[in-house]
C-alpha cells in the first residue's frame, strides 16, 4: 500500500545479481503504475519504461519530442508502486554529454535501476523504421563515458544501444558495441537485429550481459524466451506489447459502445471492479485509514481520562476510505 517496500538499493543489488546469471530476465513495457503492478502479482522479472509509449501515451510520436522531465516522471510513477527493477529508455541522453549525465541523475532519483543510451542522431527514430542516423563512435563514447561518471550507485546499470545494425551493418555494429563497453557500459541493447544468427554472433563477440528487444511489427523476430535464453540473451524487453494490446481492446470497445449504444456486451472482457481493487489493494488503504481514526479516537479518550462514550465506536466517524 502507498507503494513498494523493497527499496531502490535493494532493486539494484537484485538486477545486478540476475545479469550475467544465464536466466533471461523478462522485462514487459508498463506504460503506467498500473500495468508495472500487474507485472509483478504475474511474475515478470521487472518492467520496462519504454520512451515509444511514453511518447504514444502524450499523442506524439517516438521522435525524440518527450522531455527528460516527462521521461523521469513516468519512471517515478512505475518505480513508486512495484518493488521489481524497472530499467527506462534514455533515448540519447537528453543533450550534450553533460545532460546524458544529469539524466542518469534524475533516473536514480526516480527509482530506475538501470537506462540504455543510444547511439542515434537527434531528432532520433524509433529504432524499427528505415531512415536512421547514428552518430560517430567517439560521439556515443563520450554519451556513455557522461553515463558511468553521472551515477551515484555504481549498481546502477548503464546500458549502451546501438543502432549500427540497419545503418552499418552487423560487423560494424559488434565493432561499436565493443569500443561502449570498453568505454564502461555494464550491458549492450543490438537494436533490429535481423535473425537469431545476429544474436549468436553478438553473443560471440561482446562478454557483458545482452539486452534483446521483441518488439511487434518490426525488423527482428519474435524469439520465444526458450530460444533466446538458449542464445546467451540476459534480459529481453517488450516495449510497446501492452499498450497496444490495451489500445486493440480500447479501439474495439469504442466502437462497440457506439454501435450497440451500451456497454453491455462488453463487460464480460473487462476487468471486473473487484479485481480492480484487489490489485491496488483497496481494503489495505480502508483498513490503514481506520487505524489512523482509532489512534486518534484512543489518544482522545486518554486526555479526557479514559471516557470513550464519545465519538463512533470505529473511530472513523465515516471518514474512513468507502468504495464506490
Amino acid at each position: 500500500m502507498l507503494g513498494t517496500p523493497v527499496s531502490v538499493a535493494e532493486r539494484r543489488r537484485r538486477f545486478r545479481a540476475r545479469l550475467g546469471s544465464g536466466r533471461l530476465l523478462r522485462f514487459p513495457g508498463a506504460f503506467n503504475a498500473l500495468t508495472a503492478m500487474l507485472a509483478e502479482q504475474v511474475g515478470f522479472d521487472g518492467v520496462y519504461v519504454s520512451g515509444a509509449a511514453v511518447s504514444a501515451g502524450l499523442g506524439l510520436p517516438d521522435i525524440g519530442l518527450v522531455s527528460s522531465s516527462e521521461l523521469v516522471q513516468h519512471t517515478r510513477q512505475v518505480a513508486r508502486v512495484t518493488g521489481l527493477p524497472v530499467l527506462t529508455d534514455a533515448d540519447t541522453g537528453f543533450g550534450e554529454p553533460m545532460n546524458v549525465a544529469r539524466t542518469v541523475q534524475e533516473l536514480e532519483d526516480a527509482g530506475a535501476v538501470g537506462c540504455h543510451v543510444e547511439d542515434q542522431v537527434m531528432p532520433k527514430r524509433c529504432g524499427h523504421l528505415d531512415g536512421k542516423t547514428v552518430v560517430d563512435v567517439e560521439e556515443m563514447v563520450r554519451r556513455v563515458r557522461a553515463a558511468v561518471a553521472g551515477r551515484r550507485d555504481p549498481d546502477f546499470v548503464v546500458c549502451a544501444r546501438t543502432d549500427a545494425r540497419a545503418v552499418e551493418g552487423l560487423d560494424a555494429a559488434i565493432e561499436r558495441a565493443k569500443a561502449y563497453v570498453g568505454a564502461g557500459a555494464d550491458m549492450v541493447f543490438p537494436e533490429a537485429l535481423a535473425s537469431e544468427a545476429e544474436f549468436a554472433a553478438f553473443r560471440v563477440a561482446v562478454d557483458v550481459p545482452l539486452l534483446a528487444n521483441m518488439t511487434e511489427f518490426g525488423k527482428t523476430p519474435l524469439l520465444g524466451a526458450d530460444v533466446l535464453e538458449s542464445l546467451g540473451i540476459d534480459l529481453v524487453i517488450y516495449p510497446v506489447t501492452l499498450l497496444r494490446l490495451a489500445m486493440g481492446a480500447v479501439e474495439e470497445g469504442l466502437r462497440r459502445l457506439l454501435d450497440d449504444g451500451s456497454q453491455q456486451g462488453l463487460v464480460g472482457s473487462m476487468q471486473t471492479r473487484a479485481r480492480l481493487y484487489e490489485l491496488i489493494d483497496y481494503e489495505g488503504y480502508n483498513v490503514f485509514d481506520a487505524r489512523l481514526f482509532d489512534g486518534r479516537h484512543v489518544a482522545a479518550a486518554d486526555a479526557r481520562g479514559g471516557d470513550e462514550d464519545g465519538g463512533d465506536e470505529d473511530g472513523g466517524g465515516g471518514d474512513g476510505i468507502r468504495a464506490g
